[in-house]
């Protein structure tokens, strides 16, 4: 039965590449082991990946360069078929789907942003993000009137009529954000889309990105092999290696529970602080907390300079505001400089 909560379904989806992969296909999945595979030639991009995308959250799938990241992506969008394994989108299968339903899916119900920005060179900002529109035959009056609107929703007002050369790399993005928007996509995928700006510009378009978000509410499946972008946007983080879902799980609970000394590696660098939720540091309620409560959701970061600055325990309180806890300076500075540490 269907999961109304998610609205993306991997189940042990392969991916593998090489002669006789088709073969493969009709195999156990405990014999598609390493002799098998290497015996045979075949190269497997994903491997038995299993996960759920549930409706509006931001799920990040990252792993280094090779991890399969990216192919299993492409397995979801359609744009290149599973080895193994169901993949559901809605209600429908990918996985041997008729390619006429295929196809109006990819037009009317998923979008893509890449690392390049792909942009037309001789059409202008409003054309380029009219483009789509066009390809589905819209009138040009209509496809410029929603191009307008997206203009105005990523900041470019104004630029409507310039050229790609005449634009910043973080502009040319934005409109490649805008392109995606046409359809109104109920998933919005995005490859990469950041990691070819500089620091300070893929800052700013990470803010972009969260403000748009805010304001648009998509599921989004965000790729990327930089886990501090990961933690910034993400509601849930998936970490691939060697074609495996290592663990799917909040930035929260990947840096407190890594799942193996893989996952490990990834979190070491980054300050706890910053992910962690005042909920989980605080300790058990106390007569001796005092003054305004935080918030359980909180991250430590925010909440850290009004704990440090009160001589006692600080109330946690859970949206609803009930008292579930105390947090105080002890652990709040336990946890800034616990940087690295495990």
């Amino acid at each position: 039965m269907f999961d109304n909560s998610s609205i993306i379904r991997c189940r042990k989806i392969w991916k593998l590449y090489g002669p006789g992969a088709e073969a493969a296909a009709g195999l156990r999945a405990d014999a598609l082991d390493d002799d098998y595979l290497g015996g045979h030639g075949l190269v497997p991009a994903v491997r038995d990946a299993t996960l759920d995308i549930r409706k509006g959250e931001i799920f990040v799938i990252m792993g280094l360069s090779g991890s399969g990241k990216s192919t299993l992506v492409r397995c979801m969008t359609g744009l290149i078929e599973a080895t193994r394994g169901d993949l559901f989108f809605g209600e429908d299968n990918l996985r041997g789907i008729d390619p006429k339903r295929l196809i109006e899916i990819r037009r009317h119900k998923i979008s893509m942003v890449f690392q390049d920005f792909a942009l037309l060179p001789h059409l202008t900002v409003l054309d380029n993000i009219a483009f789509p529109l066009r390809v589905q035959g819209i009138g040009r009056e209509e496809r410029l009137a929603r191009a307008r609107e997206l203009t105005d929703l990523v900041a470019l007002k104004g630029r409507e009529d310039r050229f790609p050369h005449e634009l910043s790399g973080g502009q040319q993005q934005r409109v490649g954000i805008a392109r995606s928007l046409t359809t109104d996509p109920e998933v919005w995928f995005l490859d990469e889309p950041f990691s070819a700006l500089d620091p300070l510009i893929r800052h700013e378009m990470q803010d972009e990105f969260l403000r748009l978000q805010a304001t648009l509410h998509k599921t989004i499946v965000f790729i990327t092999h930089d886990f501090e972008e990961a933690i910034r946007i993400a509601d849930r983080i998936a970490i691939m290696q060697d074609g495996r879902i290592v663990q799917v799980d909040t930035p929260e609970q990947l840096i407190l529970k890594p799942a193996d000394e893989y996952v490990a590696e990834f979190t070491r660098k980054i300050p706890r602080h910053r992910v962690m939720r005042t909920g989980s540091l605080a300790g058990p309620a106390t007569e001796l907390a005092s003054g305004s409560p935080v918030l359980a959701s909180a991250l430590i970061a925010d909440v850290a300079s009004r704990v440090l600055t009160s001589d006692r325990p600080v109330p946690v309180v859970d949206a609803k505001g009930a008292i579930i806890g105390a947090i105080d300076r002890e652990r709040v500075i336990n946890t800034i400089f616990a940087h690295g540490a495990r």
